[in-house]
């Protein structure tokens, strides 16, 4: 890296098939949601705010409400794919699913056509609400619990739907864990051809 060149900070990822399971994979492998900037930004991608919709009452209060959502839903969708009950995070879940979610309407674009917009400014509630809301019907979903798939990625822990063709995904992200797989298969059989 160059002298006074930043690292580049982990994209965000909205590769996993729900809101939810990308909320989990914005722990992975560093901490994505660092700033309230970051966490508008997921907010937007995860299409649980329109583009450009004003966000006046987001704070650091949000990160940990966020990230504490987060880590429920993971040990929740974990506990299920593992045949392991996790109640505690279920009914965190469960009640974080409660609040109202924020209620949409149709405006007019400068275009002429209709666009989606928030009636209000959201509260930090509604917006967990939408992703609680996300991962119980995810997992109350016999066919989209079905689809659950672990990453095969070496120490990678996220969590996705294999929607693929066949369901022979096997990776996260095919660019990220299936090409350091690549990389190691690729050089295993150099090593081999050496010796």
């Amino acid at each position: 890296m160059a002298l006074g060149m930043a690292p580049v900070p982990y994209e965000l990822r909205f590769d996993t098939g729900r809101s939810c399971l990308d909320l989990v994979a914005t722990n992975h492998p560093v901490e994505r949601l660092d700033s309230v900037r970051r966490l508008r930004a997921w907010l937007t991608g995860a299409g649980l705010l329109p583009a450009g919709a004003p966000l006046r009452s987001v704070d650091p209060d949000w990160l940990t409400a966020f990230r504490e959502l987060r880590a429920h839903v993971a040990e929740l969708v974990l506990g299920e794919i593992e045949h392991r009950p996790a109640d505690t995070a279920l009914e965190h879940v469960n009640a974080l699913a409660a609040a109202a979610p924020p209620a949409p309407r149709a405006v007019r674009a400068a275009d002429g056509t209709l666009a989606r917009a928030l009636r209000d400014d959201p509260a930090c509630a509604a917006l967990l609400a939408c992703v609680a809301r996300d991962a119980v019907d995810l997992l109350t979903d016999p066919a989209a619990r079905a689809l659950l798939r672990r990453c095969e990625g070496d120490s990678c822990p996220l969590v996705y739907l294999d929607t693929s063709r066949g369901r022979r995904r096997r990776w996260c992200s095919s660019e990220v864990c299936g090409n350091r797989e690549r990389v190691a298969r690729h050089r295993r059989r150099v090593a081999l051809a050496r010796a």
